[in-house]
C-alpha cells in the first residue's frame, strides 16, 4: 500500500468539513473556488484516505459538478488567443509559469474527479490509493508554481489560459478506459516530453529557483503516467483487449488532433508507456 503523503508544516489547516467518504470529500475539493482550500483540501483528503479514515463513498455524496470550482480570474479564451511566451524575459518566464499553474491546477480537478466519478466501478482500493496520491502531488506542484509566481511579483489569475484540458476530460466522463488513456496518457505523458527541455532552458537563463520546482514537477510526473498506464492495462486485461490497440482506437475517438513528437521515449518507458501506443498516432486526428 502506498504510503500516507505528509502534510507540509507551513500550510494553514482548514478543518476538513465533517465528511465519511473519500467521494464526498473529493467533490468539496472539486467544488471549491478558494484555490488554497481546494489544494488544502485535496491533500487532507488523500492523509484521511491512506490513513483510512474515510469510506469510499456514501449515499449522501453530494452531486459531481459539471465543472471544478474556480476564482474569477484567469479568464478563460480558446487556446490560439493564449498569448505566446519566450523564456528571453522575466515577463516571458511568467507566462510560462502561469501557463504551468494553470496546468497543475486542472491535473488537481482531474485527480479528484477520477476517484469522485468512478467511485463505484469494480476496482481494487489500490485505484484510488494511487489517484489520490496524484492528487496530493499535484496540489503540491500548484502551491510550488504558485509561490515561484509570488516571487516573481505575479500571481496566478494575472493572465487569460484556455480551457483544453478539462474539455478534454469531459468528453470522457463516461468512460474510465477513455479517461486514462486521454489524461495521464497523453496529457500527463506530453509533460515528460517537453519539461526537460525547459528545466534546461530555465537553468541557461539563470532561473535556477524555477528549475528546481521543473524538477519536482517532473519526478512527480513519471509516476502519475506510470499510475494512468497500469490501470489502463489492468482494465484492457479485464476486458481481454490488447492495451496497445485499444489505446489507439481511444486515441482516435476521444483527442482532437495528432500526438506531436518529439517524444521522451525512456521517461515514456520508463512509466510504462512504450512507443507501440503511440508512435502510430503521430499523424492521427479524430473528427
Amino acid at each position: 500500500m502506498t504510503e500516507a503523503p505528509h502534510q507540509p508544516e507551513d500550510l494553514p489547516k482548514t478543518p476538513l468539513p465533517p465528511v465519511s467518504s473519500l467521494r464526498a470529500a473529493a467533490i468539496l475539493a472539486i467544488s471549491s473556488a478558494d484555490l488554497d482550500v481546494k489544494t488544502e483540501l485535496a491533500q487532507q483528503t488523500a492523509t484521511r484516505w491512506f490513513e483510512r479514515r474515510l469510506s469510499l463513498r456514501s449515499p449522501l455524496d453530494p452531486p459531481l459538478p459539471d465543472r471544478p470550482g474556480r476564482p474569477a480570474k484567469p479568464d478563460l479564451v480558446p487556446p490560439k488567443l493564449v498569448e505566446k511566451r519566450s523564456l528571453h524575459t522575466a515577463k516571458g518566464r511568467i507566462a510560462i509559469l502561469h501557463a504551468i499553474a494553470h496546468i497543475e491546477l486542472n491535473a488537481v480537478d482531474l485527480a479528484l474527479d477520477i476517484v469522485a466519478r468512478y467511485a463505484t466501478e469494480p476496482v481494487p482500493n489500490s485505484f484510488f490509493d494511487g489517484w489520490m496520491q496524484v492528487a496530493f502531488e499535484e496540489a503540491k506542484h500548484f502551491r510550488m508554481v504558485r509561490k515561484r509566481l509570488n516571487d516573481l511579483g505575479a500571481d496566478y489569475g494575472d493572465m487569460p489560459a484556455h480551457d483544453g484540458l478539462w474539455q478534454a476530460a469531459h468528453s470522457t466522463r463516461n468512460d474510465l478506459t477513455a479517461r486514462l488513456a486521454v489524461v495521464p496518457l497523453i496529457l500527463e505523458a506530453r509533460g515528460l516530453d517537453v519539461t526537460p527541455s525547459l528545466q534546461a532552458k530555465m537553468r541557461e537563463t539563470g532561473d535556477h529557483e524555477t528549475a528546481a520546482v521543473l524538477d519536482v514537477i517532473y519526478t512527480d510526473e513519471k509516476g502519475h503516467v506510470a499510475i494512468g498506464a497500469k490501470w489502463f492495462r489492468f482494465l484492457c486485461a479485464r476486458e481481454r483487449k490488447d492495451p496497445a490497440a485499444t489505446f489507439k482506437d481511444l486515441v482516435r475517438a476521444n483527442f482532437r488532433g495528432a500526438l506531436k513528437p518529439p517524444f521522451n521515449d525512456l521517461a515514456r518507458a520508463e512509466a510504462g508507456l512504450t512507443p507501440s501506443f503511440y508512435r502510430a498516432l503521430t499523424a492521427t486526428s479524430s473528427a
